[in-house]
């Protein structure tokens, strides 16, 4: 008994202390630096920013290390040895740059607004600076600027950025505000010109303005209210490369200003900026509603409490590495679709009059060809609400455009990439049962938007032919295999709505990817509208966006998209046995040099995980009989094509998608059709997780024996019963429960073989 207390009193302490320790916080894990700049040459940028953003939110107030944005589109390369300055909008993890608005840049001793042609291209107020004094955090971002000594630290709201700046002892102190700064608008893929601008004083502490300008998006106007923590004592602004001068208004195409200040040592400067894609006063009125003081720690705080709320839907257990590549890419998930709408609701449509949103969400950065595979299953699990948000948003674009978006960035359509993907995005969250969505509303978008011409969509060949002719439509192999999908999907949601006679309409069109399979060469390939293949043909050669039949791919990724059908598929390429051989040859036949393009990464054989396009391809194993196959190679790409650096991802990562992907597949499955119901098992590398649903339920994963090198599933249990299944249904999870795996070091071939173990075309009950 005394040796009994002894040891009570020995453990107490310790024991007491445990139950006291809080939990750490999941946005700890959070390394906004991921993804933000390529060290080896199979992998791209990522294209990610380090700085601070609300979930969803509208402004993205981040550095940019270059004066004309253009590789990475984001306008940060972690590479890079200088700023150039802060600006309130950005794209995280596209191919192609935009937006970089409002750039505030702060400075000492003499600055040039107008460099000169010499140095048109250099802005006269860039600082180097170093990773060692630079942080970034969910709601934070600080640098210090070397050339100046000052210490830059930033955080936002959702329509507001706020800037705080330590400025050393000088009488010569400055903020440039840059209305110039953009995407290169010398090259790249579309003409960038600012149409007009405006900068005007409106007292000592406040300015305002504007800009209209081309880009991706066509016309982009961008309104912003701007207020000082300090009186300045004077204003400088130019035009262009005109000699500055002392003024309070100024209008031009390349306005640049000057606040001078004096400052005393170590002393802080903030700045608070508000935008609206609407007006100036909306833009005021963002800032009353939202950031209507000055305390920048507390904002900073609310920020990361906002981030910590939406992380935590999912709790994971695993390695530090593996929470920081979850979390973060969780985290760059939930950076967009942003909401353009201001705090009244008020939104310019795409018909350019001012709409209002009844529920005060109006989404944009809709990167549809990407974030339809698996980042929009991904927020109909966690973000409904949401989800009801961008569909309805995606219908008002219909309402006034006449199809649904392709690609679509400030509110307007860009027509990048191909396919209609807003159709199964659509279709999965009405038979997912999502409130707050009109299903005959959707119905009527998704159909018109099947059947109206627009750019990339010639429907009228596509009814003709029965596939796209290269000769008339450039990517047609890619085009077709991809509506086809399309097409599926509206089938689908017919279905469901009683509507027979469209039901069977677009499952013949489903079917018509068989057009273009060449049974002599086992591949997908173009024809002419004559009907005879294009030739030469060459499955490794690559093709970008237009002049060749395949997007941003080769005949290898293409030969396996045909999601609504993986049955079909197989019994295309000659049944299980030659499907299987064909995937082995695929994850093994190495690239020769120079067959790929910019858009290629992250290579395994042909499989290239940098690109969207092979997303689904390493899962299709589960379908004919060897899924220890796909339990190889996804376990292969989390453990070899994802890490927690600046070069984190293996492509560009796309608006979520390379983050989904790698949210699903660490959990153990994945939607290879994103829009049935059915999510595929793979190899799940985490230890546990628990997804918190909108329910109430929770759905929570664990793994005995997790990582390498047991990568290969031994045993499963659904519930606390044997599952020998490949695949789980949408109503396993939203139903709550407990799926657990036994992973070992050699696979179980006898595991998830039968055929009631492969995946269904359907997993819905109506």
């Amino acid at each position: 008994m005394k040796a009994y207390l002894i040891l009570c009193l020995i453990l107490c302490p310790a024991w007491l202390q445990a139950q006291h320790t809080p939990e750490k916080r999941v946005v700890q894990y959070v390394n906004p630096f991921i993804g933000t700049g390529a060290v080896d040459t199979n992998s791209l940028s990522g294209s990610n920013i380090p700085g601070p953003t609300t979930p969803f939110g509208f402004v993205q107030l981040s550095p940019d290390t270059r004066d004309a944005p253009d590789d990475p589109a984001s306008g940060y390369d972690y590479n890079d040895k200088t700023i150039v300055g802060f600006s309130h909008t950005h794209l995280s993890g596209t191919g192609v740059a935009d937006l970089f608005d409002v750039l505030l840049m702060p400075t000492q001793g003499e600055v040039k607004l107008s460099p000169g042609k010499s140095q048109v291209s250099r802005s006269g107020y860039r600082s180097t600076f170093s990773h060692q004094q630079e942080t970034a955090r969910p709601g934070y971002y600080q640098v210090l600027l070397q050339d100046y000594g000052i210490n830059a630290e930033l955080t936002a709201t959702a329509h507001t950025g706020m800037h705080r700046y330590t400025f050393p002892a000088s009488t010569q102190s400055h903020i440039v505000i840059d209305l110039d700064h953009s995407l290169n608008k010398k090259r790249g893929y579309w003409e960038c010109r600012i149409i007009d601008a405006e900068l005007k004083v409106i007292n000592n502490h406040t300015l305002e303005g504007y800009r209209i300008i081309t880009g991706w998006a066509s016309l982009r106007k961008v309104y912003f209210h701007a207020e000082f923590s300090k009186p300045f004592d004077n204003v400088v602004m130019a035009n262009g490369n005109n000699t500055p001068y002392p003024t309070t208004l100024l209008n031009g195409t390349a306005l640049k200003a000057a606040l001078n200040f004096s400052t005393t040592d170590k002393e802080q400067v903030l700045v608070k900026v508000a935008l609206s894609a609407v007006s100036i006063d909306n833009a005021k009125m963002n800032m009353a509603a939202e950031l209507p003081g000055w305390d920048f720690d507390n904002i900073s705080r609310q920020c990361a409490d906002n981030w910590e709320k939406e992380l935590s839907k999912i709790k994971i257990e695993g390695t530090p590495e593996q929470k920081q590549i979850f979390y973060t890419g969780l985290y760059h998930a939930f950076t967009q679709p942003n909401n353009i709408a201001d705090v009244n609701g008020d939104y310019q449509a795409t018909d350019l009059t001012i709409g209002n949103a009844p529920d005060k969400v109006q989404y944009s950065t809709f990167s549809l060809w990407d974030t339809y595979r698996a980042a929009h299953p991904l927020y109909t699990l966690l973000q409904p609400e949401r989800t009801a948000g961008f569909i309805n948003t995606m219908i008002r674009q219909y309402k006034t455009y006449g199809y649904l978006p392709i690609w679509q960035l400030w509110g307007e359509e860009n027509y990048c990439m191909i396919g209609n993907h807003a159709i199964p995005v659509i279709v999965d969250a009405v038979l997912k049962g999502i409130p707050g969505i009109n299903a005959q509303d959707a119905y009527e978008a998704i159909k018109a938007s099947s059947v109206t011409e627009h750019p990339g969509s010639p429907f009228a060949a596509w009814e003709k032919y029965g596939y796209i002719p290269e000769d008339i439509e450039s990517q047609s192999v890619s085009i077709s295999v991809e509506m086809a999908y399309d097409d599926w999907c509206v089938a689908q949601l017919a279905r469901k709505l009683g509507n027979t006679a469209d039901y069977n309409h677009f499952m013949e069109r489903s079917a018509f990817y068989k057009n273009l399979y060449n049974v002599k060469t086992g591949f997908f390939q173009a024809k002419n509208k004559d009907g005879n293949w294009v030739t030469p043909f060459n499955p490794l050669s690559y093709g970008g966006n237009g002049g060749s039949p395949y997007t941003e791919a080769n005949a290898w990724q293409y030969s396996w998209y045909v999601p609504q059908n993986v049955p079909g598929l197989i019994n295309l390429m000659g049944g299980n046995k030659a499907f299987t051989a064909k995937l082995d040859t695929f994850f093994t036949l190495a690239n020769k040099p120079g067959d790929v393009n910019g858009n290629a990464s992250g290579f395994i054989g042909q499989y290239a995980h940098g690109n969207e396009p092979s997303h689904h391809i390493a899962y299709l194993y589960d379908y004919a009989g060897e899924p220890w196959k796909t339990q190889y190679y996804v376990s292969k790409v989390l453990n070899e094509l994802y890490n927690n650096s600046s070069s984190g991802y293996a492509g560009n990562e796309d608006c979520g998608q390379m983050s989904a992907w790698y949210i699903f597949s660490s959990m153990g499955f994945y939607p290879v059709n994103p829009a049935n119901g059915i999510y595929a098992i793979g190899s799940p590398i985490l230890k546990a997780a628990a997804i918190t649903l909108p329910n109430g339920k929770t759905f929570s994963v664990s793994v005995k024996n997790p990582g390498k090198p047991n990568i290969y599933i031994q045993s499963v249990k659904l519930n606390g019963k044997p599952y020998t299944k490949t695949y789980i249904t949408q109503n396993d999870i939203i139903s709550g429960g407990r799926l657990e795996f036994i992973m070992g070091t050699k696979p179980n071939k006898s595991w998830g073989i039968t055929p009631a173990g492969v995946p269904p075309v359907w997993g819905y009950n109506n």
